[in-house]
């Protein structure tokens, strides 16, 4: 038969002849005979053994996380590889949250050396000048203020010690020994003295001095405390959610998209920037829950540590101390003969001292000099040469960008271009099967928006245990910052409600009485005791209405005669006079 009428016997196998002949399609030989070179030089240059990576393409009928297409990849280039991938992303995570963690690391440490030393130099001060002033009247009562600072110090470091007790008890003990001072003539027994103590919240000896350095101490002691425990918080916070272990579902999406086209023989191809966002918010989805309690615990440090540069500030308050007591001292020394003669008229006449009916000139400290002050210029620096409100700047500064950090960390992660491809090549990327537009729509934040991430397979029925206990850790340490900002420790708001330390405003406006003091200042309440904050001491039983006539002593009218020669050292401050303004 003619070739010519073969031809048309048979059009349809010449028809797919034609079409193989003129297809681009490259045959199963080919496409198993392409090169896998640059693939081998990623992989050695990763550090592996290129022993078992194949020279050419073959079948990928063993692959299980990347594509079965002609491959690069053996099985255990696989497995490697996918080992790899969520090294990369642990890696990625822990560069991106460095800040975090230095920042807080660096600015608890810097804001601890700050206060602690402010406490000692605050000390220190009224040690030197106290003794200038008073000499060895002082140095023989010089514990009752190492007393008071050491429990300023044990609150500070989180010991349990309540302000306000601390302060009624420095203040109970300090007109025991202020009352002896101004009425040298007598000798008192401990039970008299107790007498005063006892009845100290209607004498009021001090005048308003104890409630307004209770509410510069107390604000600005629990606000440092809280900054100084929530910045600590943050960092352990942040050293557990960066602790991460990617499941196995996790993995194989890392590895879908950051070492499939390495095995496809196109190691230069990022995956698409959308599918980077699904497969971080998968493997992130536990973090992202974190982001509401972040964000409030976030904006609570900053807002502390603004009160801290305004009317909480610590610098002040340490400052103040001295002064504070030295206005308190010189108060009583002023309102002796009235405060005496109530006393007297409440606890009964004392015993006059043998042998003595006034102080003589050498007990009297003759060479007292004036405190030493120190203007802003000469002022001693603390924690290495800075100040209170250049922290407060520097760490502010640092917060602003730590809000929504962990919503933010998938995009922080793809925004990488060693990561992903830009937004702007969706074309020419690797969607997860080849190279191409990715489609599927990019998924939601946190845990339960994971329902339909495309790439990674979620078991939003199973919340994270770890992620749930630092969501409460957030919130237990957000509010005690929010107290902090009122002036309110929250361990001790039972014991101390309306105390200005534990309990609410109750009238005291703090924007009012720092560093001025407005008409809305409540009169000084001396709070309760609490025997058991304080068991070397023995509990004192308040007698609020009723002063105690049968002490042995009977009741002397006419003791205040004898006042007048009793005048004591404290004389000595109208340095007071001189400094007190800028505290009123």
């Amino acid at each position: 038969m003619d070739t010519r009428h073969r031809v048309f016997k048979y059009p349809l196998l010449v028809l797919l002849g034609a079409v193989v002949s003129l297809s681009g399609t490259r045959s199963p030989g080919a496409a198993a005979g392409r090169s896998c070179s640059d693939t081998r030089q990623v992989y050695a240059e990763k550090g592996y053994s290129t022993g078992t990576a194949p020279v050419t393409q073959i079948s990928g009928e063993h692959l299980r996380l990347c594509p079965q297409d002609y491959t690069c990849c053996s099985s255990q280039m696989e497995e490697t590889l996918a080992l790899q991938s969520e090294r990369d992303f642990l890696k990625a995570v822990e560069e991106n949250s460095q800040f975090l963690l230095t920042t807080f690391t660096q600015r608890h440490r810097r804001f601890d050396e700050f206060f602690r030393e402010l406490i000692d130099l605050s000390e220190k001060s009224m040690n030197q000048m106290f003794t200038k002033t008073y000499g060895r009247l002082f140095t023989q009562n010089a514990h009752v203020f190492q007393e008071l600072f050491e429990e300023l110090r044990r609150y500070y470091l989180g010991g349990s010690v309540s302000l306000a007790e601390v302060l009624s008890d420095f203040w109970s003990r300090l007109v025991e020994r202020v009352f002896s001072l101004v009425n040298p003539q007598y000798q008192f027994s401990e039970e008299y003295l107790e007498c005063v103590s006892k009845h100290a919240e209607q004498l009021q000896p001090f005048g308003d001095v104890p409630r307004k350095l209770r509410v510069q101490v107390s604000r600005a002691f629990i606000a440092a405390r809280a900054l100084s425990q929530g910045l600590a918080t943050g960092r352990d916070i942040v050293n557990k959610a960066t602790k991460l272990t990617a499941d196995s579902e996790c993995v194989r999406g890392l590895m879908r998209q950051w070492y499939c086209p390495l095995c496809r023989g196109m190691p230069s191809l990022r995956p698409c920037h959308s599918l980077c966002l699904n497969v971080m918010k998968g493997c992130l989805a536990n973090q992202a829950d974190l982001d509401t309690e972040w964000n409030n615990f976030i904006d609570a440090l900053y807002q502390v540590s603004e009160k801290l540069e305004g009317p909480f500030n610590m610098e002040l308050a340490a400052d103040s101390i001295s002064v504070k007591v030295s206005e308190a001292i010189m108060h009583m020394q002023e309102n002796s003969v009235s405060i005496s003669t109530k006393v007297f008229q409440g606890c009964g006449s004392p015993r006059l001292a043998p042998g003595r009916s006034k102080r003589s000139p050498k007990e009297s400290g003759g060479n007292r000099r004036p405190f030493r002050t120190y203007s802003p210029e000469e002022k001693p620096t603390t924690a290495a040469g800075t100040n209170l409100d250049r922290l407060v700047t520097e760490l502010k500064e640092r917060l602003r960008p730590m809000r929504s950090f962990w919503v933010s960390l998938p995009h922080t992660i793809c925004n990488d271009e060693k990561m992903a491809s830009d937004v702007t090549n969706e074309d020419r990327c690797w969607n997860g099967q080849t190279r191409g537009r990715y489609l599927p729509d990019v998924t939601g934040d946190g845990l339960v928006s994971q329902i339909n991430n495309p790439e990674v397979e979620v078991d939003i029925a199973r919340p994270d245990v770890r992620t749930r206990q630092l969501i409460m850790e957030l919130r237990v340490v957000t509010n005690k910052l929010r107290h902090a900002q009122s002036g309110q420790d929250m361990d001790f708001m039972d014991s101390e409600e309306g105390s200005g330390s534990g309990g609410g405003d109750n009238g005291e406006r703090y924007n009012d009485d720092w560093p001025g003091y407005g008409p809305y200042s409540p009169p000084y309440n001396k709070p309760a005791r609490n025997p058991a904050s304080n068991p070397a001491k023995p509990p004192r039983v308040r007698e609020r209405n009723k002063w105690n006539k049968n002490n042995g002593q009977g009741r002397v009218k006419s003791a205040t005669s004898q006042l007048t020669s009793s005048l004591l050292p404290l004389l000595f401050l109208p340095f007071v006079v001189t400094i007190a303004p800028m505290w009123r």
